[in-house]
């Protein structure tokens, strides 16, 4: 009798244990594809957040609102706001309120990205000028199909010795062309690392470290920091180079920028698996 009890036992008890394991396989599956998708947010986010840097860059460089001596040439751009229409109030003293104006039908700049709506700036002094803090809001905002939205706050920490900015996002929002979005937000440091010396944007080149937290629309999140500082060049459209871990519950994703060529790949491997490559827009 006892016997025929515990054969009965024992294979529930392996029904069980193989149950437990499965389940805990598929959410540990389930745990770091959830990594993976909030990692290519977070990438995609981050590039969104250089390219506002590059409208800003460009818009007071050709408004003479750069300071430091810096004086326009339109052979001096990228061509980033060639369709773009930028007005500026008021005309003389700070703080000013910039406005640049994409259109709502979209228009593709001379190197090659297509934007609509309209970025707005307040800016308390020359963007140069260490302690000026620069603004950034979004109105109906595409970059590439994807549209994004919050503050970007721009504080000037630069002294004698090199030129650098604080960078804060708050209320980030990023929807992409298929309707899924994502929250960001976080603080880092840029420090211009390449043409401090010239009065041109086109060699350019910045360092940027520090921490950023994306939640997905479930209400997943993730949070990450700069292991190797992330290179941004005026000439190129995105991120180049640098690398951001990112920590899920068990495990740990890295995304890796790249080398220093222009283009617009990044990978994600995720405890050193294999890469997967994703598109920064």
């Amino acid at each position: 009798m006892k016997l025929t009890f515990l054969l009965p036992c024992a294979a529930f008890a392996i029904l069980a244990l193989a149950s437990c394991k499965k389940d805990n396989s598929t959410n540990e599956n389930d745990e770091i594809e959830t990594t993976f998708a909030l990692s290519v947010n977070e990438g995609i986010s981050e590039n969104l957040t250089q390219d506002a840097n590059d409208v800003l860059n460009e818009a007071t460089f050709e408004r003479n609102l750069q300071g430091s001596g810096f004086v326009a040439g339109i052979e001096e751009t990228t061509g980033t706001l060639s369709c773009a229409n930028i007005t500026v109030t008021p005309l003389n003293g700070f703080p000013k309120t910039i406005v640049i104006d994409f259109g709502t039908s979209g228009c593709t700049s001379n190197n090659g990205v297509i934007r609509s709506g309209i970025v707005n700036v307040t800016l308390s002094d020359s963007l140069r000028k260490p302690g000026s803090v620069a603004t950034m809001t979004f109105s109906n905002y595409f970059v590439g199909g994807f549209k994004k939205e919050g503050t970007i706050t721009w504080t000037n920490t630069s002294t004698a010795a090199f030129k650098s900015w604080s960078r804060v996002c708050s209320n980030g929002k990023i929807t992409d062309p298929h309707g899924s979005f994502w929250l960001h937000e976080g603080t880092q440091n840029v420090t211009q690392t390449g043409g401090t010396g010239t009065k041109t944007l086109l060699d350019n080149v910045y360092s940027i470290t520090g921490n950023r937290t994306v939640t997905n629309s479930a209400g997943r999140v993730r949070s990450g920091t700069v292991i190797t500082a992330l290179q941004k060049k005026t000439i190129c459209e995105n991120i180049d180079q640098g690398v951001y871990q990112i920590q899920g519950p068990n495990h740990t994703a890295t995304i890796n920028y790249g080398d220093g060529t222009c283009d617009r790949i990044a990978t994600i491997s995720i405890d050193g698996r294999p890469p997967r490559t994703f598109l920064l827009r």
